[in-house]
């Protein structure tokens, strides 16, 4: 089995207090797309940018750049929603809240803190390669029954027709790979540069899971998105690889496309137990 290295600790010079204005703008995040609670979310996140610059300037330039990613996303609604007009506007929006944080990153801050390191250059463990064959059989066992006894496959359209069945294909894998892009490529990097790796985990998980509300993983969703969110982030601290976590999330989320069909389409997809 290939020896990891042990992720890095918690930087010396980042302030107890930093924790703080981490935890608001995680929050800010729960209350723009969990609670839609659009101006206590904006002014949450604009008070914890102010507490970060008050703390350290290292950390109020790393949390300007997620809460820039979060206020772009909040611009519009991430409901599931396959029409033509929202499928390519909130496309856009999505790609701006990676791009912009990015060119922030590169271009004015003039240095490369978020990066798509698409291989580490160490091989995947027995365990990791498994995991990669356990997330789809898992989620066929789970999926279908979440979607279907809690309604939750409701909050998605009715998805039928040939022209939604491809909209919804590539509407779930572009999500799935800006879910990696955004919250373990920019905001878990980020927070890992002043935060343990527990404490910076949940704080983009509290980003991920809210996301994820919004965008259609309701009623007792969070108990499957939660889990989901801590493991991508653990998952990217060991292998140090996007490719790893995109292989992983985008298996998973074709399951979630054909149990969301399924329980459109009763009998079309016959290969779920519910």
């Amino acid at each position: 089995m290939a020896t990891r290295t042990p992720a890095a600790p918690r930087p010396p010079d980042t302030p107890r207090l930093a924790l703080l204005p981490a935890a608001g703008v995680s929050a800010s995040a729960f209350l723009l797309f969990g609670l839609q609670l659009g101006g206590w979310g904006h002014a949450l996140l604009a008070l914890s940018l102010l507490g970060a610059l008050l703390v350290s300037r290292e950390l109020a330039k790393d949390l300007f750049l997620i809460g820039i990613g979060i206020g772009i996303v909040s611009l519009t609604s991430v409901a599931a929603d396959i029409s033509w007009d929202r499928f390519f506007i909130l496309g856009a929006v999505l790609l701006a809240a990676v791009t912009v944080p990015l060119l922030v990153d590169r271009l004015i801050y003039r240095r490369r803190a978020i990066r798509f390191p698409w291989l580490s250059g160490e091989p995947w463990t027995r365990l990791e390669k498994g995991y990669i064959v356990a997330v789809p059989v898992l989620g066929w066992l789970i999926l279908p029954f979440y979607f279907i006894t809690s309604g939750a496959y409701l909050n998605w359209p009715d998805i039928s027709g040939a022209s939604e069945l491809g909209r919804f294909f590539v509407g779930v894998n572009f999500v799935g790979t800006w879910d990696e892009l955004f919250f373990i490529c920019t905001c878990f990097a980020l927070l890992r540069r002043h935060f343990g790796l527990w404490q910076a985990n949940v704080l983009q998980a509290i980003i991920f899971v809210s996301f994820l509300w919004e965008l259609g993983y309701q009623e007792w969703g969070p108990l499957l998105t939660a889990p989901f969110a801590l493991l991508q982030g653990w998952l990217f601290s060991r292998t140090g690889s996007l490719l790893y976590v995109l292989i992983v999330h985008l298996l998973f989320d074709v399951i979630v496309y054909l149990a969301i069909v399924h329980a459109h389409n009763p009998g079309v997809i016959p290969i779920f137990l519910i």
